[in-house]
């Protein structure tokens, strides 16, 4: 064996020590869950406990690893934030989301998808809870694994639904709800890729399209930045802090815009006071970005984290409450402390293990990002779910931040052929050999603003008319003008492979979940 043959079983070794690490890691969070169950059960049921909070663990650290991509991956992907200080600052603030303002009640029944009135006892609930989360917690796995961001909601829900079709029929369900689920798979993603895509033609028509891009960004990012702070501000009091903050939607509004007035100050101060801090590049006006991003995963992970504990810990509620209260089941649970913290720390382990490789996925393997692109998507998600809530639209979070993801990708593709379009109209309207022409005139059109650009081209095209055809192309040539170079900006590979992860979520899960349910109940009925 020579030494190339070694160093390559070294690299191997080495990749596979970090697999068994992480795997090793994952293994003692759910040991120490059931330990710790076990001494805060006792008597009939308690082993039923320490099988849900095992499972909840597991649940937990399965949305940490898929579902907080959507809140940092962005970030990591325009370089706004490293990997390492996004999986620190999505895990504080997850946990911190979950424990300050996780809520204290969560329905046992997850979203009314199923009729709690025609489940036979409570032996039956427990074994539905128990199967739709192991299930849940599976797809999320097998998601993350291939790399694929799904909707943790729709694990769970699609989970409910198949352990209780199977435990009563398809009776059990409540379709309508189910109706305005399906709904949401594509609700979501074209609401956050329109969203996405509208921002990033504002900020590209008012500044980087601009000849003088340092007075532009000096003029438009402190109205950018500020109306950024208004929505991420009254989004975290409606999402983040609804459990200790009661405020109503005007209320939230007007909180958000006092704060967003005061940011918008603070940057025109900053940025009037340094008239060096901007040049006259993209790059420059990019890192304008840089800290609001850092705060957008901040608060984005601080939401997620006081609302989607309910996915991980939600059935294990259910299960204690039905244990703790001697076989009754309700259609509310109040959530213990320590099952809130097995889903604070499940989902911020889970986010540190094995979040890089779904982070990955959004913030580089779908479209480049920079910290604008980045900024416009994360703009997409709050403004998406927050008109979403008012209008009763089922959302998920997960397909609008990846949708967004996609919406910035495709527009930049079509700008770019447009501009193709341009450049190739531009040379099929100058004499055949005119190099120096051509030339001259593309650095004059690439200098020019957007309404000299739409002047510049009507002119020469009336020049063109009035010229009888100027150009002597010949035919093949001219057919070779026409062809412009398509560039494809967004991996058609990672399109479909989400697409279909999306799309069989709910039946998979439930699937999975259908088959646990008659494990279980064989297993316990022997």
């Amino acid at each position: 064996m020579d030494l190339k043959h070694i160093s390559d079983i070294e690299k191997a070794a080495y990749q596979g020590r970090g697999e068994v690490f992480r795997l090793g890691m994952g293994v003692l969070f759910i040991v120490g869950v059931m330990l710790y169950s076990a001494m805060r059960g006792g008597g009939e049921g308690s082993l039923t406990l320490v099988v849900a909070a095992m499972i909840g663990g597991y649940m937990a650290m399965n949305i940490g690893a898929n579902d907080v991509a959507n809140n940092v991956g962005p970030a990591v992907g325009s370089k706004a934030l490293t990997l390492a200080g996004a999986l620190v600052i999505a895990a504080i603030f997850e946990a911190a989301g979950a424990l300050i303002a996780g809520g204290e009640v969560v329905s046992t029944i997850r979203g009314g998808i199923i009729n709690p009135d025609l489940i036979a006892d409570s032996d039956t609930f427990v074994w539905i809870m128990l199967a739709a989360l192991l299930a849940g917690a599976m797809w999320l796995n097998i998601a993350t694994a291939v790399g694929a961001p799904v909707s943790t909601t729709h694990s769970i829900v699609g989970a409910v639904l198949g352990a209780g079709m199977a435990a009563a029929g398809p009776g059990i369900v409540a379709w309508g709800t189910m109706g305005n689920i399906a709904a949401s798979w594509v609700v979501s993603p074209l609401l956050g890729a329109l969203f996405a895509a509208g921002f990033l033609y504002l900020v590209k028509r008012s500044i980087t399209y601009q000849t003088d891009m340092a007075a532009a960004a000096r003029r438009m990012v402190p109205l950018l930045v500020g109306f950024m702070a208004w929505t991420f501000s009254t989004y975290l009091i409606l999402k983040g802090l609804n459990k200790v903050w009661k405020v109503g939607f005007t209320g939230a509004v007007i909180y958000g815009l006092l704060v967003g007035i005061a940011v918008f100050l603070l940057v025109r101060y900053v940025l009037r006071g340094r008239q060096g801090i901007v040049a006259n590049t993209k790059q420059s006006v990019n890192k304008l970005f840089t800290v609001p991003l850092i705060f957008a995963a901040a608060l984005l992970s601080f939401a997620h984290g006081s609302n989607d504990v309910a996915n991980a810990v939600g059935p294990l509620a259910a299960i204690v409450d039905v244990v703790s209260s001697g076989g009754e089941f309700h259609k509310a649970a109040a959530i213990p402390t320590w099952v809130m913290m097995v889903g604070a720390l499940g989902i911020a382990l889970g986010l540190a293990l094995f979040g890089p490789k779904v982070i990955r996925t959004v913030g580089s393997e779908i479209t480049e990002l920079d910290q604008m692109r980045a900024y416009c998507i994360a703009m997409a998600a709050t403004i998406t779910v927050i008109i979403a809530s008012q209008f009763g639209l089922p959302v998920s979070s997960t397909h609008i931040a990846v949708g967004g993801v996609f919406g910035v990708g495709f527009l930049r593709e079509y700008l770019k052929s447009n501009y193709d379009r341009m450049l190739a109209e531009i040379k099929a309207h100058h004499p055949e050999g005119d190099l120096a022409a051509i030339e001259a005139f593309v650095q004059r059109f690439e200098k020019a603003s957007v309404e000299e650009k739409g002047a510049m081209l009507a002119d020469l095209k009336e020049r063109s008319k009035a010229a009888q055809d100027p150009a002597h192309f010949s035919k093949g040539e001219r057919k070779g003008l026409k062809k412009v170079y398509r560039r494809e900006l967004v991996k058609r590979s990672q399109l479909l492979r989400i697409a279909a992860a999306w799309v069989i979520t709910v039946p998979a899960s439930g699937l999975m979940a259908a088959i646990l349910f008659f494990t279980i109940r064989g297993m316990m009925l022997q």
